[in-house]
């Protein structure tokens, strides 16, 4: 679950929120027309000399006003070039690039002419759910070959592939059914992919037919395929692999029989459409899985055996080599992960480690590594009260012979190792993000396999995402602060960076950069926040406050804030303050911060936002205590609705998509932070619709028809709440929109239908 103006976010992350929305209830009459052209014209006049007005129109326009950044960055395997592909902003023309590792040298691999056929942009697809879905999980366009002298391309359900000596483009499906998630055999000779529910694999030069490795006929049966409660809540993005030599398959197959539906309708059509959607809310039946091995060249498969326990996760599994798996095991209470080494050809398998948090949860990752000396695996833990890596050894010639033995921990420290992004098995190292140095960044570093060496690689202070080359030796880093936007080099490590692309200057906007702060909870825990004034304000000025607040992202981080950061800096225009703080329950800063709103909702998170907002005021007196408004998106509308609830601080509110009870939102994440059903009953039997009633200020309500996330029905039941509450608010629906309500026509609307309410409500 992830939240939205946070780009790249879920219901509850606050990463996917930046990307996308829409909005409100009713065309702009003409006095309000006239109201905001003024105000336009007024945040014109009062720009500082030779400096650009911030408009929203600008702010959501294709590609905003920092360019449209890289697509699809992918080492090649031999580790020589780094590719991407790269857009202009509106989406519709691109180029596929390399950059040499060893000149740094950037050339143009797939010209555009030929890319358009290959990897057409995503904006091309009409399909709103399809289109977030490709987006939202980066479904890669493209894939290296092991010999990294070719390219596969998934022209929306076909596969096409590219010679890069010859320049050629050969399709290898023309099924008239699509073929998903495709993947070269490690020798490069063969294809499996996923159709219709069932695993295929057939050579590259076509010169065999097609094979079925699976023939389920049932829809409810997805074998290697993921399903949506998997990729959205577990991260899951692939469900079947080759094993190392290439002669076996391991796959998951998802069994969806049980599994309720929920309608998503399209209204457009003269006769709406209705697609049923599988979706497992709190206390319904999950998808049933099973781990399963078959012979590359068909056969039957061989169902593995692991647990007893009725209702599990496998949200993790591969090879360990030939003839040897791998698999994490999750109890639906989400407090115990059971690793299980696995004989491929007997089914046999062992319970080599269990990692348990039963005051908290287990976070599911991909840190999991075995090292090529075939004989130790990395491994991360919450278990000292922050995530940190340890090295674990186990027999090499019978896996199963003993439990993994633990050699030792890495790095300790009271901070959180993020993830892990790459092995340098020659150096005997690991890369890693971590945020030691600051909650509020994200820095790379590397260590020793022994503990020792540790060592920071990024340089400068803001946040780092890294793309690691498959032998560790160089990476691609994406680096931004609060107000340097995005842009990507080229690493070697231990040396020096070349960068390959830069967002565009915004340096002709007057950007103000936050303040950050720290506050004490009422048990002095420490929690960071950060405030944003306009300049030149006079006399008291109003507030408005970002939250987030749940367990899947941080708004207060020192990391480029996109459209959302943008449209903070134009309210900055217009005469608003902005603040933000990271209540306890949001990631990142140990299992005790986080935890400490497991099982319940609203009531400590409310209580740290109210506690900042009383030490805060003091510090800035020309702050208007009686003119405070709050919004958020996701897991943010769903504290904005608790907030205008729960207190009368706050004048006004903006909730965009927000789950209302949590009886409507998906097994997995509700549970892992809310408890089963049946063992917490009196906390889900608190839905925020039932205080309707105490609703204080003026309410705006913006939900898609089409949220496939947080499903429109949320928002329904609030509209019902407040209606037979006799309460008044503003409505806006989009239709056929998601989650993220993307697209430049709808943002717009929405971004002028909240400045329009924060306009009139408080000022």
């Amino acid at each position: 679950m992830h939240s939205a103006p946070y780009e790249g976010c879920t219901l509850f992350s606050p990463a996917y929120c930046m990307i996308s929305t829409e909005s409100d209830l009713k065309p702009l009459s003409f006095f309000s027309f006239f109201i905001a052209l003024t105000l336009q014209i007024a945040s014109a006049q009062s720009a500082p000399a030779n400096k650009k007005p911030l408009t929203i129109e600008a702010i959501f326009a294709e590609g905003s006003l920092t360019g449209r950044a890289p697509e699809t960055m992918k080492w090649s395997p031999d580790g020589k070039m780094l590719s991407y592909v790269q857009r202009d902003d509106s989406g519709d023309h691109g180029e596929l690039w390399y950059v040499d590792a060893a000149t740094g040298e950037k050339k143009v691999l797939v010209s555009e002419s030929k890319l358009a056929t290959l990897a057409p942009s995503a904006e091309k697809i009409k399909d709103e759910r399809e289109k977030e879905r490709v987006t939202r999980y980066n479904v890669a366009a493209y894939n290296w070959s092991p010999d990294s002298k070719h390219l596969l391309f998934d022209s929306q359900g076909q596969l096409w592939l590219y010679s890069l000596e010859s320049g050629a483009a050969v399709q290898i499906t023309s099924s008239p059914d699509p073929s998903g998630d495709p993947k070269f055999s490690p020798d490069g000779s063969r294809l499996a992919f996923v159709r219709k529910h069932n695993l295929f694999v057939q050579t590259v030069d076509g010169k065999s037919k097609t094979k079925a490795l699976t023939k389920d006929t049932d829809e409810n049966l997805l074998n290697g395929e993921v399903d949506w409660v998997y990729a959205e809540e577990l991260g899951v993005r692939s469900n079947y692999f080759w094993s190392p030599g290439g002669s076996e398959v391991a796959f998951l197959q998802m069994d969806e029989t049980s599994v309720p539906t929920y309608p998503i309708t399209d209204w457009m059509p003269t006769h709406p459409n209705v697609d049923k959607q599988k979706y497992p809310k709190a206390g319904d039946p999950n998808p049933a899985v099973r781990l399963g091995v078959v012979d590359a060249d068909g056969g039957k498969v061989k169902w593995v055996t692991l647990t007893k326990d009725p209702e599990f996760y496998i949200p993790r599994f591969g090879w360990i080599r030939d003839g040897w798996l791998w698999a994490q095991v999750l109890n639906r209470e989400q407090n115990t992960m059971d690793l299980y080494f696995i004989d491929s050809r007997s089914g046999k398998s062992r319970k080599v480690l269990t990692e348990s948090s039963p005051d908290a949860w287990v976070n599911v990752n991909d840190d999991f590594h075995v090292l090529k000396s075939g004989d130790r695996f990395l491994w991360s833990s919450w278990r000292d009260g922050h995530t940190h890596l340890y090295l674990y050894s186990f027999g090499q010639s019978d896996p199963l012979s003993a439990d993994a033995k633990l050699e030792n921990q890495l790095e300790k420290g009271d901070y959180e190792v993020i993830q892990v992004d790459g092995i340098d098995e020659q150096g005997g190292a690991v890369l890693f993000t971590s945020n030691q140095d600051d909650p509020r960044q994200n820095q790379l570093y590397s260590v020793k396999f022994d503990g020792t060496g540790l060592t920071r690689l990024s340089k400068d202070e803001g946040t780092y995402a890294s793309i690691v080359s498959d032998d560790g030796k160089h990476y691609a880093a994406t680096f931004s602060s609060s107000n340097t936007p995005p842009r990507s080099s080229l690493c070697t490590v231990g040396g020096t960076c070349q960068v390959f692309w830069e967002s565009r200057n915004v340096a002709d906007y007057s950007l103000i950069d936050p303040k950050f702060l720290d506050f004490k909870a009422d048990d002095g825990t420490i929690l960071h926040g950060y405030v944003l004034l306009p300049p030149n304000a006079t006399g008291k000025v109003p507030l408005i406050v970002d939250v987030y607040g749940g367990p899947a992202g941080q708004t207060v981080t020192r990391v480029w804030g996109g459209t959302t950061g943008l449209f903070h800096q134009y309210l900055l225009t217009q005469g608003f303050a902005i603040f933000s703080v990271d209540n306890r329950g949001t990631p990142n800063r140990g299992k005790k911060f986080s935890a400490a709103t497991r099982h319940q909702f609203g009531g400590v998170e409310l209580k740290d936002q109210l506690t900042a907002i009383d030490q805060l005021l003091p510090q800035y007196p020309q702050i208007d205590r009686d003119r405070i408004g709050i919004w958020g998106w996701s897991n943010g509308a769903s504290m904005t609705l608790y907030a205008l609830t729960h207190s009368d601080r706050f004048k006004a509110g903006v909730a965009v998509s927000p789950v209302t009870d949590w009886h409507n939102y998906d097994s997995i994440y509700t549970e892992r932070y809310m408890g089963l059903l049946k063992d917490n009953l009196l906390e889900y039997d608190k839905p925020i619709t039932k205080d309707a009633p105490k609703l204080h200020g003026a309410l705006f309500l913006a939900h898609g028809t089409s949220d496939d996330n947080v499903h429109f029905q949320n928002s329904v039941q609030m509209i019902d709440a407040l209606i037979k509450a006799g309460k008044q608010f503003h409505l806006m629906i989009y239709p056929n929109k998601t989650h993220g309500i993307a697209g430049s026509a709808a943002r717009s609307q929405l971004f002028h239908l909240m400045e329009e309410h924060w306009e009139r409500e408080l000022k």
